[in-house]
């Protein structure tokens, strides 16, 4: 990716410093009218704040703390805060209000260590690293190249080879973006020197991403299993059906699509090629299937916990990474992903210890409580609990990030699942799904965003031009696909404990 920072002009010396232009008045004053806008707009922003604030400390009772607590965290979340701030400063507001100094000092000494120093949590790294050493020793491409071969003579075949790479890219790396930006850039321009449809073309990608959290190792599932206090074997286990059910539901989708609208989709010819070239193409795509096995296998079996899992992950990337990339290409590589490893972890980890402190401020004012008292009042059946929280969900997704969700909502939710005797296992297997639709939806879809600033690289869009508009209608397109994965585990729950882990 090229660097957004651009080299800022010198300012001339000498006797062409006199011929510079000063800004004329009138260019001065017209620009006050817009400084004094966004000025008066700070002020009413603050001033709100401070009423919300003034409010949690004059509450009559805890609870109206905790709803006034709730209050200004929206506010600070629409107002463009950093998620993790928002959550710590209305935690230790909060904590204050009800508690005072005392507690505040002892929150900022235990939480932060208390809140990370966790067995689960530890396997978060080695996934990180994992799936970022195989995403530059080149290991992406090999996959998607073989998979084509196969998959190529389908209806649709290219879109087929793009979604289902990505669930078997997904098997050795729990990150979206990072699935998608590796198969846009290689999967786009393939299907649109082909002939296919663009938001075709756009809903494969996004499709092949959005099934990449569901299969192990996934990193929204081992933040879920932290923050719900689960397994994380267990946890990780209970995706892999959804995951793989997601994947195929996706892949009928499009093979469905182009055989009913052949123009989406014309037919390729994909060469043929000899026996031994086969064979070759086979072995260089292996790597990824065959390390995705034993990391998966080893855990169902039982051979080592998810933790162990990660680190044999980890270690086995670092071989593949070490044997395509070579000596020296290798150690830069390693490098970055070491950096982007630490960046990654410590950007959750921080978001982690403001979920903390905001739920021993939502624990503390009773909110959890009271929520759950009141969904037992209204006497909802275990279905229309989870069809009112689809809906809820896909709201919190136009506008917050799929960690931020789970940080924010799963704490609140646990409380109320052992009322409608709904497993917290499942649950998580529901948020993700849903996360990963609010990823794609509209307007502050993640995914749908890093997919239109891949596509407007020349060398990826090919002279098609790609707007915003056009990634969101493909994303509006396939939502039902997966709303509809997502009923199937509602009235089939059993598919999620298909297979069983310890710990």
């Amino acid at each position: 990716m090229t660097s957004s920072i651009e080299t800022l002009p010198t300012p001339p010396v000498g006797d062409g410093a006199a011929t510079m232009e000063r800004p004329s008045p009138a260019g001065a004053r017209g620009r006050r009218p817009h400084l004094l806008r966004w000025g008066a707009a700070t002020v009413v922003w603050a001033l709100m704040v401070a009423a919300v604030v003034l409010s949690i400390y004059s509450a009559d009772s805890n609870l109206s703390k905790g709803g006034w607590g709730a209050a200004l965290l929206i506010l600070l979340l629409v107002s463009g805060v950093p998620v993790a701030l928002c959550m710590l400063a209305v935690g230790l507001v909060g904590i204050h209000a009800i508690v005072g100094n005392t507690a505040v000092i002892r929150v900022l000494m235990d939480v932060p260590f208390g809140s990370m120093a966790s067995w689960t949590l530890s396997v978060l790294p080695m996934f990180v690293l994992m799936g970022l050493i195989l995403w530059s020793s080149g290991a992406t491409e090999r996959l998607y190249r073989g998979s084509q071969l196969y998959l190529g003579r389908l209806p649709g075949g290219l879109a087929v080879t793009t979604n289902l790479a990505g669930a078997g890219l997904a098997a050795a790396s729990g990150s979206t973006v990072g699935i998608t930006y590796a198969l846009a850039r290689i999967g786009v321009p393939e299907m649109l020197r082909a002939g296919y449809d663009k938001k075709y073309v756009l809903s494969s990608v996004l499709m092949s991403g959005m099934s990449g959290q569901l299969i192990p190792p996934s990193v929204l599932l081992v933040v879920y299993a932290g923050v719900a206090e689960v397994g994380i074997g267990q946890q990780l286990a209970a995706g892999i059906v959804p995951g793989l059910l997601l994947a195929a539901s996706y892949a009928t989708y499009l093979v469905i699509r182009a055989t009913l609208q052949p123009r989406l989709a014309p037919k390729v010819e994909i060469p043929r090629v000899t026996m031994r070239e086969r064979v070759r193409i086979t072995g260089a795509m292996l790597p990824i299937p065959l390390l995705s096995i034993v990391v998966i296998g080893g855990m169902l079996l039982g051979v080592f916990t998810a933790t162990e899992a990660g680190a044999f992950g980890a270690f086995g990337a670092l071989i593949i990474g070490a044997v395509y990339l070579g000596r020296k290409k290798f150690v830069k590589a390693a490098g970055s992903a070491l950096v982007g490893t630490a960046s990654s972890v410590g950007q959750i980890m921080f978001l982690l210890f403001g979920t903390a402190v905001m739920s021993q401020f939502m624990a503390l004012s009773g909110v959890p409580g009271w929520l759950v008292e009141l969904v037992s009042d209204m006497n909802l059946s275990r279905v229309s609990l989870l069809l009112l929280l689809i809906a809820v969900y896909i709201v919190l997704g136009m506008f917050l990030d799929p960690i931020a969700m789970i940080l924010l909502t799963v704490p609140v939710m646990v409380p109320i699942l052992s009322v409608y005797e709904i497993s917290p296992i499942w649950f998580g297997v529901f948020v993700v799904i849903l996360c990963e639709v609010g990823m794609v939806t509209p307007p502050v879809g993640i995914l749908s965003y890093v997919l239109h600033r891949i596509v407007q690289d020349d060398d990826v869009r090919l002279g098609n031009r790609i707007s915003l508009g056009d990634v969101f209608k493909a994303a509006l397109g396939i939502i039902p696909v997966a709303l509809f994965v997502i009923l199937l585990l509602i009235f089939f729950p059993d598919l999620v404990g298909f297979f069983n882990v310890d710990g």
